[in-house]
């Protein structure tokens, strides 16, 4: 093995924003010299993404479309005083689906995988073994920098992909069924129908802290099947984990602990929604600006990155104080309620929250009327204070 790589662009982590920077350069520059380094043994890692049309760029489509392993045309929200069936047509990406087409679309000579990074710098890659990469440029997507410099609630989720013992009917996903008990804050059931008889089930909660007890929640998704009137003959698949939820913190200080100096994607720039802590609308919109960017040394590739991510930080304030509304000012069991409400809005209002897009007009509808929640804890909240509690607690 040689101790000493040359390319033009190293990018450490296969993951989604990663994975897309790679894809996006062998699509738009071709003649760039790409290594793609992950950790595990598969790009992609054991996920499912998922996606409305509207969060993607036109311009955008042709390389986020080959990834897409199912599709949809709409979906429903479950909640129990409102149930709404929307059009927005929705796509869904899995891990295996997505290192199958990454494989096929870069030169295998450009992909290492178990390969574990022990040092990351503007211009270089270390391994413990001492195979060093030199590079114009790099690229850290590995995940979450130091996540404690952030003021965080979380969404963290159980997922199991399931072969049934017949049909289960659903001709779309169900993206929030809130219909269940309300348990550890605000908790949801996403469908995904991957076929007349596979289904992935997801048990999700917007919850204070991150931690996941797997026996319970599984359990929890094979009471909520048979209640279905399903019966499970496999789970064929399962992924668990908590997604950031971002009510505050110093975006500059988040930053640096990545890596000072270092050009950052994913989760590791803080380019999520703050309110979804969905990755994949900022990936592929990284992807371009590094592929669009003509000097692809460190120094450039810091100073774009850094640029955009701090710009969506600034422009994403408001999710930010609506994530404060939700974890502060609600009630952990009546979290739920906050959701309703949003999900009786216009469509189109749906659609530019998710996107991160939502207009001034947008705001201003999801803020007026009587909130969901006490009216004083909401002020609180708004205003960057912890909740007083209330007298009967």
């Amino acid at each position: 093995m040689e101790r000493v790589r040359h390319c033009d662009l190293a990018i450490v982590g296969g993951g989604l924003a990663g994975g897309l920077i790679a894809l996006a350069m062998a699509r738009r520059r071709p003649d760039s010299r790409v290594l793609l380094i992950e950790a595990g043994e598969s790009l992609g890692g054991n996920h499912v993404w998922s996606f409305f049309d509207s969060d993607i760029a036109i311009a955008d489509r042709p390389l986020v479309m080959p990834l897409v392993a199912h599709q949809w045309d709409g979906y429903h929200a479950l909640f129990p005083s409102h149930r709404r069936m929307l059009g927005a047509r929705y796509h869904t990406i899995t891990s295996d689906h997505f290192d199958r087409v990454l494989r096929a679309a870069l030169p295998p000579e450009s992909v290492l995988t178990g390969r574990k990074a022990t040092g990351v710098g503007p211009r270089a890659v270390v391994f413990a073994d001492g195979q060093r990469i030199e590079a114009s440029g790099v690229i850290d997507a590995r995940g979450g920098a130091d996540l404690s410099l952030l003021d965080l609630g979380w969404q963290k989720f159980l997922g199991q992909e399931l072969r049934l013992t017949g049909p289960h009917g659903l001709k779309r996903p169900v993206v929030m069924d809130a219909t269940v008990d309300q348990i550890d804050g605000y908790r949801f059931v996403y469908l995904l129908p991957f076929g007349p008889d596979r289904l992935f089930v997801e048990d999700t909660y917007y919850s204070d802290g991150p931690a996941i007890d797997r026996d319970t929640l599984a359990d929890r998704i094979a009471d909520y099947v048979t209640s279905r009137g399903w019966t499970i003959a496999a789970v064929e698949r399962e992924e668990r984990g908590a997604l950031p939820v971002v009510l505050g913190g110093d975006f500059e200080a988040y930053w640096r602990s990545g890596g000072a100096g270092v050009a950052k994607a994913g989760v590791r720039a803080g380019l999520f929604h703050p309110t979804t802590g969905y990755s994949l609308p900022d990936a592929v919109r990284a992807a371009r600006i590094v592929t669009d960017l003509r000097d692809g040394t460190g120094a450039a590739l810091h100073t774009a990155l850094h640029s955009f991510a701090a710009k969506s930080w600034a422009e994403r304030g408001f999710y930010r104080l609506l994530d404060r509304m939700l974890f502060r000012a609600a009630q952990p069991a009546e979290r739920y309620r906050v959701l309703e409400r949003f999900y009786r809005l216009d469509e189109d209002l749906v659609a530019r929250f998710y996107a991160g897009h939502s207009t001034r007009l947008d705001k201003a509808r999801i803020l007026v009327g009587r909130p969901p929640v006490p009216i004083h804890r909401a002020l609180m909240a708004m205003a960057g204070r912890p909740a007083l509690k209330d007298k009967h607690l």
